[in-house]
């Protein structure tokens, strides 16, 4: 059975032009922003209570944010942790100073305001806009001791080189903690998108956004490449939903386990990168 209510939004988000699609990302309408953008608060404590959970203390440590969302609040709040140094890495600056002038008078120790722009303070924040695989990029993140993410890698086409990138850029003794979101990003429908083949779905439905649609098993043996020490966490499951959509899911989605195939978010926690 097709589901029209499905593909006529894809279509349209799939079509639709980036510019516009940064505009309602901006004002959180139909496109929801990331946590880190609409809750950073709520992200930080997430992350200091995985990393606590794990062992891993933030005191005084160079953490990288990858896929910040373009708030300072996170590095901010991060920072109040103990933080030694943030670096916030994002493609773009997708919100320029609307999400950072609200911060100035609660963050004034790591912001500052110039010609009416707000700024990190680079003793503190580091700010990288561009493409993680440059020869740039390394130069300016350095060497990080935590590498965080968080509804990123879901959105990366070149996954395992951008692991790789990051990897490389991870200190000997250093860790990962990512959180990736398998849900179709139509929410109302989360495995929806498994259902169409890699030609429609790059020719009529990826979003501009992009969804790379790899299941649990695939981030398994990614990072399982290059880390001697990976714990995979399921956060939730949908098999009601996953019930439902199974009939017309195609066969590389599946493994024949319920329990594998209706994860929708997974955490990622990896230790000891192989270099």
């Amino acid at each position: 059975m097709v589901n029209f209510r499905y593909l006529i939004p894809r279509m349209i988000r799939h079509f639709m032009p980036e510019s516009l699609a940064r505009w309602l990302l901006r004002r959180g309408w139909v496109i929801r922003p990331g946590l880190e953008t609409r809750a950073p608060q709520e992200a930080v404590r997430r992350y200091q209570a995985t990393l606590q959970s794990k062992g891993v203390s933030l005191e005084g440590k160079r953490v990288l944010v990858f896929g910040y969302g373009s708030s300072f609040a996170v590095g901010c709040g991060l920072l109040r942790l103990g933080t030694g140094h943030v670096v916030l890495a994002e493609k773009a600056d997708f919100y320029g100073d609307q999400s950072n002038h609200p911060l100035l008078a609660e963050y004034g120790e790591y912001l500052y305001l110039e010609d009416g722009h707000v700024k990190p303070n680079p003793k503190w924040i580091t700010v990288f806009h561009g493409d993680i695989l440059s020869a740039q990029a390394q130069q300016v993140i350095g060497e990080a001791d935590v590498v965080l993410s968080s509804s990123v890698y879901e959105h990366l086409d070149a996954v395992e080189e951008i692991t790789r990138a990051l990897v490389s850029v991870t200190a000997p003794g250093g860790v990962h903690l990512h959180y990736i979101d398998l849900r179709d990003h139509f929410f109302k429908y989360p495995f929806e998108m498994l259902c169409y083949s890699e030609k429609v779905w790059q020719k009529w439905l990826d979003p501009s956004s992009h969804h790379n649609r790899w299941r649990m098993n695939d981030y398994r043996q990614l990072f399982e490449r290059y880390f001697s020490v990976v714990s995979l966490d399921v956060l939730a499951r949908d098999e009601s939903a996953f019930e439902s959509a199974h009939p017309r899911i195609r066969s590389e989605f599946l493994t024949g386990d319920v329990q594998v195939d209706s994860v929708t978010l997974l955490q990622v926690f990896a230790t000891k990168p192989i270099k």
